[in-house]
């Protein structure tokens, strides 16, 4: 089953930037609140994520990830499906359902990337929280795509508004994933190739042809 790299970004103008000076004792610290995701209504990617869905993976990823400190996003989205601690600039504090939205808050780490985010907001760019997920995209009526079986990678940090769209058309969702078979998530061509390194050596040509064939199917599904 082939999962798109989803993301979904929001409008910087309802965010909050709440900046808290330190003194001898304690460091100054940044926040970001405002709304990270939403559900039901059509977004600009004509995706429409199902509200019972999303609260679900939300009550996970709080579960998992921010109850554990481990939620960490990236200065802009890359094109993984993992987070990359060396870019990591902000760690979700906090995400609650509101309605069909879910608010977020997010403290700006001392990390490099987080003081490029800080130094941003101190000089008035308004920066935002961008989704990174993986979904099946199921086609509805009007070019409308309804989002299945997401799986919330992490909130990244986006400063430039033009960014995030072009991204996502050139690199992002170009790209598919899988689940293996030990519940992580790859790209399908990087297990295609792993899938040939391990092949037996007994009917070689069987096992190739399956693969290729596995692999044809897997990139044609959305």
């Amino acid at each position: 089953m082939a999962y798109n790299l989803l993301v979904e970004d929001f409008d910087r103008s309802e965010f909050n930037y709440i900046i808290e000076e330190g003194d001898g004792n304690k460091p100054s610290r940044v926040y970001i609140e405002g709304p990270y995701m939403c559900a039901e209504k059509v977004n600009k990617n004509k995706r429409r994520y199902i509200k019972e869905e999303m609260i679900r993976e939300v009550d996970r990823y709080v579960r998992e990830e921010i109850d554990n400190a481990k939620a960490l996003g990236e200065l802009n989205h890359p094109s993984t499906a993992e987070v990359d601690l060396e870019r990591a600039c902000h760690m979700v504090t906090e995400l609650k359902p509101a309605g069909n939205e879910v608010i977020g808050k997010s403290k700006v780490l001392s990390t490099p990337t987080g003081k490029i985010v800080e130094a941003l907001i101190r000089d008035g760019v308004r920066v935002g929280m961008s989704t990174r997920s993986l979904g099946r995209l199921v086609e509805e009526a009007g070019g409308i795509n309804r989002v299945e079986d997401m799986k919330l990678i992490a909130i990244d940090c986006v400063a430039d508004p033009s960014y995030p769209g072009a991204f996502v058309d050139g690199i992002l969702e170009s790209k598919q994933w899988i689940c293996d078979n030990t519940g992580n998530f790859c790209e399908v061509y990087e297990q295609f190739d792993n899938n040939l390194s391990n092949l037996p050596s007994k009917n070689l040509n069987e096992h190739l042809t399956n693969a290729v064939a596995d692999f044809l199917k897997a990139i044609s599904k959305t």
